[in-house]
């Protein structure tokens, strides 16, 4: 069956499920940005920010040496080898990029699961190289959350793996956005990985590489959206 690329007919039962449970999570996300019980989701965005570093790293021949997410909503990856310059993009255009593939995944029961059992063989890889107790104790307590709810899926009635892997995703997608404006745009944080990247490609600056990141990441979620709907058609 060909892809319903040009969207004829939008939209169907599927996909304006899909746009409210988008949007629905996004206002969420909005309300309950600078509140506590959001925290752990932020950090989720953090501990993917530091992972796509560290794949960045072990694809071009690095040697990742250790991974750090602070209760602050910062990380770090120590990394040594590897290709800098393509090390330092891969933060926050890897969470944005997963953000995609973890809103898309969720169109699909059979594709949550694999999703699910992807990020938990991560998290469980992470424990160890996490360097402090913050990373160590958000991959334990994830692995038990999404454990929890991947069990409620397959023994109940209660049918919510593709909703949380969705709402990962969105906020995945919408956290790396935000961090890109806030980190690189609004205010220049000079240990930050543009200003780093500016120095490695000094034909623009930090600013100027935030306001490009900013924009794919943008365009990735737009992506999401538009590919979850073909998906869907």
């Amino acid at each position: 069956m060909e892809p319903n690329w040009g969207l004829k007919n939008c939209c169907n039962h599927d996909q304006v499920v899909f746009l409210i449970t988008v949007s629905v999570c996004t206002v969420v996300i909005l309300a309950l940005w600078r509140t506590i019980l959001l925290r752990p989701f932020k950090l989720v965005t953090v501990f993917l920010h530091e992972a796509s570093h560290a794949i960045a790293c072990k694809l071009t021949c690095g040697h990742v040496e250790g991974m750090q997410v602070h209760a602050d909503e910062g990380g770090a990856t120590q990394t040594r080898g590897g290709v800098y310059w393509l090390i330092l993009p891969a933060g926050y255009l890897g969470s944005s990029f997963w953000g995609m593939l973890l809103i898309l995944a969720s169109t699909n029961l059979l594709t949550a699961r694999i999703a699910a059992g992807c990020f938990l063989a991560a998290l469980f890889i992470t424990l160890f190289i996490a360097k402090n107790w913050t990373l160590r104790g958000l991959c334990i307590g994830f692995i038990l959350f999404l454990g929890v709810i991947w069990a409620l899926q397959e023994t109940t009635k209660v049918r919510i793996l593709r909703y949380i892997i969705l709402f990962i995703g969105v906020m995945n997608s919408l956290f790396s956005v935000y961090d890109i404006y806030d980190d690189l745009i609004s205010r220049r944080v000079h240990s930050s990985d543009a200003e780093k990247f500016s120095e490695e490609c000094p034909c623009c600056t930090g600013c100027g590489w935030g306001v490009i990141w900013g924009l794919i990441s943008f365009l990735l979620l737009c992506g999401a959206m538009y590919l979850g709907l073909v998906i869907l058609a």
